[in-house]
C-alpha cells in the first residue's frame, strides 16, 4: 500500500479518493483508462481533469458531487450556470423543497401578472426579481435531490433498475 498524504491543501479529487480508502495506484487499477500519474497531476494541480474523467472518478470514488464540483468551479461554462450542490441528508432537501413549492405556489398569480404584458414594468421588479430567487433556490435544491440520489445508487442503497422502471411507469401514463 503506498504512503499516505500529507499534503495540507488537498483539492476535492485528492480528498474524495482518500474518503474512498484508495492509493493513485489502487485508483488508477480500478478506472483503468487514468493513470496514477494523471492522477497526482489532477490532484497536485499541475493539470484540469478532463469532463470524461469526472464522470469515471465520480463512479470509482462513489462521490456524485464531483461531477457538480467540477461543472460549478472548473468548467468555463458551467461556472456560468450551474449552481455548486450542498450535500445534504434526504429530509433537509425535502423539507426545503416543500417550503419552497408552498412559496412559489403563493407567488403564481403575481407571476402571472407580471408576464401578462410580456415585459418586467419598473413597478415589478422587486417582486419578479424575488420570485425568480426562490425559483432559481428550487432549481437548486431538485439538483441537491439529483446528487442525493446519484449517491444513494452509488452506494447502493437505492436500486437504480427498480427506480428507472418506476420513471418509465411514471413517464407512460403521462
Amino acid at each position: 500500500m503506498g504512503k499516505r498524504s500529507v499534503k495540507e491543501n488537498k483539492n476535492i479529487y485528492q480528498i474524495s479518493r482518500e474518503e474512498a480508502a484508495l492509493t493513485r495506484e489502487r485508483a488508477a487499477e480500478q478506472m483503468e483508462c487514468i493513470s496514477s500519474d494523471r492522477i497526482e497531476k489532477i490532484e497536485s494541480g499541475k493539470s484540469l481533469p478532463h469532463p470524461d474523467e469526472i464522470l469515471i472518478m465520480a463512479d470509482s470514488y462513489r462521490k456524485p458531487n464531483l461531477s457538480n464540483y467540477y461543472c460549478s468551479h472548473e468548467c468555463p461554462i458551467g461556472r456560468l450556470y450551474v449552481p455548486p450542490v450542498e450535500m445534504r441528508d434526504l429530509p433537509s432537501i425535502v423539507l426545503e423543497m416543500l417550503a419552497l413549492l408552498n412559496s412559489v405556489s403563493r407567488d403564481r398569480d403575481r407571476l402571472i401578472e407580471i408576464a401578462s404584458n410580456g415585459r418586467i414594468n419598473d413597478d415589478e421588479y422587486e417582486d419578479f426579481s424575488s420570485i425568480h430567487n426562490r425559483l432559481e433556490k428550487l432549481a437548486l435544491t431538485v439538483n441537491e435531490l439529483r446528487v442525493w440520489l446519484d449517491g444513494m445508487i452509488m452506494e447502493g442503497k437505492v436500486d437504480k433498475t427498480a427506480l428507472e422502471k418506476w420513471k418509465q411507469l411514471e413517464q407512460s401514463h403521462l
